[in-house]
């Protein structure tokens, strides 16, 4: 499906927008500062050859927050650089936002479903793996009856491996809702996706720093050794069983809200620089673990860190 766009003038002009320009975004075109998916190699090498396999596609299957969407990223990126095995050079990733494809489309008079107008498209395309985060939402999306949901309209294309398709869900997602259509679950490869270890975190949020002063212009402006301890201690102090009913985020993302707060403190403070003042107020106004833990840990920080909040004046007693 396409549809016609106006130049500045508002003449017609002859370029149409398709299904996948509408409501897509080529991860492959990102910019990526740093490699998205640190330490991840061996959950995108599974992807790679699920991907490899002509009638198969790949599924990831994880905790919420522990980073599926960078897998993907990461992938992207590994394509951008050329570091993937020939079958796959020149592959673009295609992000598309489902919700937005629930519906009907007119064009030149006639109603079609932006699904199947989109399941068509796909079909003519060379090179092209479509990602769907929360991918249990294709069962029944769109469905006028159980029969016609995009799952269904996926499955031919999938079992010829004109479409390839990269999906995402948490466990719980994949056993309530995925594990009911195995004819549909049957054309993927599942991979599990696990929590990676403290350590594993540490050397994430530490990779992934130049991309956050990146994003946001505010630089983590201490030396190698004070970033590891600071980003140590956040990593320590959201540990599995100091998190708030273990309901939310893991690693890596409960640590990285903390760091982003910190950036966040600076940037409202109109500083260019990440201080202690910064950390101390992330850390101190933490909601993801229990209120007697935060309390033990702002305590923890004042004595790790005593000797650079007295050098930098900062008041921790409030």
């Amino acid at each position: 499906m396409e549809e016609e766009i106006l130049d500045l003038t508002g003449n017609e002009t002859p370029k149409k927008l398709t299904m996948i320009e509408r409501y897509g975004e080529d991860m492959t075109k990102g910019v990526y500062v740093t490699n998205p998916a640190i330490a991840r190699e061996e959950e995108i090498k599974k992807m790679v050859l699920a991907l490899l396999i002509p009638d198969k596609s790949a599924i990831l299957v994880g905790k919420p927050g522990i980073g599926k969407t960078a897998i993907v990223e990461g992938l992207a990126y590994k394509i951008q650089n050329g570091d993937v095995p020939e079958a796959l050079k020149e592959y673009k990733i295609i992000k598309i936002n489902i919700t937005a494809l629930i519906g009907t489309t007119t064009e030149d008079g006639t109603e079609e479903m932006k699904l199947q107008s989109l399941v068509d498209e796909l079909k003519t395309l060379d090179k092209t793996i479509l990602f769907i985060d929360e991918i249990h939402n294709v069962i029944g999306t769109g469905a006028v009856n159980s029969s016609l949901d995009f799952a269904n309209m996926l499955k031919s294309g999938l079992d010829r491996g004109s479409i390839k398709i990269i999906g995402a869900t948490t466990t719980n997602e994949f056993n309530h809702y995925l594990v009911r259509d195995r004819a549909f679950l049957r054309r993927f490869e599942k991979i599990e996706v696990v929590e990676p270890t403290a350590e594993t975190t540490v050397k994430i949020i530490i990779g992934s720093l130049p991309r956050i002063e990146k994003k946001t212009g505010v630089k983590f402006n201490y030396s190698p050794f004070v970033v590891e301890k600071i980003v140590t201690f956040l990593v320590n102090m959201t540990s599995e069983y100091k998190r708030m009913f273990e309901t939310t985020s893991r690693y890596p993302d409960v640590s990285f809200v903390l760091i982003s707060k910190a950036f966040s403190f600076a940037i409202f403070d109109n500083s260019s620089v990440v201080n202690f003042k910064h950390i101390w107020q992330a850390v101190s106004t933490c909601q993801s673990i229990y209120p007697d833990v935060l309390k033990k840990e702002k305590e923890a920080f004042k004595k790790e860190f005593v000797n650079y909040l007295l050098e930098e004046n900062v008041r921790v007693n409030d």
